[in-house]
């Protein structure tokens, strides 16, 4: 079933009533909405793709009831499109035309934090804030952290396998889930609640599901890892004369401050502008132009030792001639403030208004030579465009921001051409952390091989010979 289709061939009206009778006898009134009380906000994500208006949305609340809803999807031949905070950009969460939007807003709630094991069992449906919350409680870390943490749910963040501030010392989701509850898309439960950090018995299960979009099964709960909190925090935003400096930077940070180091974020003087002069609320710490910016962040264990370490290292790198200048931090209200300078990006629909966002990755090396390749490539196709970059490079990840002001519609065809095109010809990725969805299935080619996607469909067929789980999505 491709995105858009019509179902009218494949199934009935006197079936899709059938269905709906059947999902409201097996899972009742509050659990199945159609018509008229399907909410708007089940009708799209966050992307920029058009809304599309399911046959029904199922809110679960259990695992059974997650796995009768496959069940009978299947037996009537009807898709199924999970949906977790709906605050994913790349339309993985959008409904196809006929669908039943299953929907795990109603799945909610920490189930266990095991401080034997450093673990916390969550069901799917729980914002990723809560689950921060929850482990700061309990005298843990929870490290994965995104601009839309109130709203995004955690089963959402690991079916993307979501990235984030913190990537280069705690890695991706995947690397803070230790196992999952799936259902399949025939309704099998797949309960591998695994809590031990070593377990090498047969298949790594949990792997096939993590970042696979909600396409080869639905998570249901998670086991996650959780870290010791952090004692102190100390965070610098600092201006470097280059971008082969900002490198050296780098390379200083991982070794001097070690496993101090959660944070390496880097900003290009377009966007460096732009936040500080336009975005309400942005105060600008650094006085003059420059090429390059870093909010570099540190997380330590005792003040008294990690502070002043933190504050000898950053003037070893001024001596050294790699920072030009830079403010560092004296509270934890100044490290929020510098993290607001980062996500004003945030701000920018209001700021700028239309425009295309792009999550991209590079090698950290030729980063720099990326961006004034796309420039050029960019401005030579569309004279007079705007394009903004910024992101978390101490991983790899790069984020853009384009459009061309003034136009009536934005040539988003256009910008994506160049931006991708660019991507295969440096080796890059054309998803770092957001996934794929619908928008960039297009271009999935441009840095998979045939061999690769090929193992893809395998396993997608394998696990959903019907196709009707999130159908058209990624594949």
């Amino acid at each position: 079933m491709t995105p858009g289709a019509k179902l009218t061939d494949a199934i009935t009206v006197p079936a899709e009533d059938a269905l709906l009778s059947a999902l409201l006898a097996e899972l009742g009134p509050r659990s199945v909405l159609s018509g008229d009380a399907i909410p708007v906000r089940n009708e799209k994500d966050w992307s920029t793709l058009a809304p599309v208006r399911p046959l029904a949305v199922v809110r679960p609340v259990t695992a059974e009831e997650v796995s009768a809803t496959m069940r009978l999807c299947q037996r009537f031949g009807v898709p199924v499109v999970p949906q977790g905070g709906l605050t994913g950009l790349c339309g993985g969460a959008l409904p196809v035309e006929g669908c039943v939007a299953l929907s795990l807003e109603r799945m909610t709630g920490i189930e266990e934090i095991d401080p034997a094991a450093a673990t916390m069992t969550v069901r799917a449906g729980t914002p990723l804030e809560a689950v921060q919350k929850a482990a700061d409680e309990a005298g843990f870390f929870m490290p994965l952290d995104l601009g839309a943490r109130g709203s995004c749910a955690i089963g959402g963040n690991l079916s993307t396998n979501a990235g984030g501030n913190r990537v280069i010392r705690y890695g991706m989701a995947r690397d803070m889930v230790l196992g999952l509850e799936v259902v399949l898309p025939d309704g099998t439960v797949i309960r591998g609640l695994n809590k031990m950090l070593k377990n090498n018995a047969g298949y790594d299960l949990k792997q096939l599901f993590l970042g696979s979009e909600g396409t080869l099964g639905i998570i249901t709960r998670a086991v996650l890892r959780l870290f010791p909190k952090p004692g102190c925090t100390m965070a610098a935003l600092c201006a470097l004369p280059s971008y082969d400096s900002t490198v050296r930077f780098l390379g200083a940070a991982r070794r001097g401050l070690g496993p101090l180091l959660s944070a390496f974020e880097v900003m290009w003087p377009d966007y460096w502008q732009v936040v500080t002069r336009q975005v309400p609320g942005v105060r600008n710490p650094i006085a003059g132009e420059h090429a390059s910016y870093v909010l570099v962040e540190a997380q330590g264990m005792d003040e008294a030792i990690d502070a002043p370490r933190f504050q000898a290292w950053l003037e070893a790198q001024a001596e050294a001639g790699i920072l030009t200048d830079a403010a560092v931090s004296q509270s934890l209200a100044d490290v929020r403030a510098f993290w607001g300078v980062r996500d004003a990006c945030a701000e920018f629909v209001q700021v700028l208004g239309p425009h295309e966002s792009f999550d991209i990755g590079l090698p950290v090396a030729r980063m720099d030579d990326y961006v004034q390749a796309c420039k050029a490539a960019l401005e030579e196709r569309l004279p007079g465009v705007v394009a903004l970059f910024y992101g978390h490079i101490g991983d790899g990840n790069m984020h853009i921001v384009s459009f061309l002001p003034g136009a009536a519609t934005q040539p988003k065809r256009v910008i994506q051409e160049v931006v991708y095109d660019m991507v295969r010809r440096f080796g890059g990725t054309i998803s770092a952390e957001h996934g794929i969805g619908l928008s960039k299935k297009p271009w999935l080619g441009y840095v998979r091989s045939d061999a690769e996607l090929e193992l893809m469909q395998r396993l997608k067929t394998a696990l959903d010979p019907q196709r009707l789980l999130n159908p058209g999505k990624v594949l």
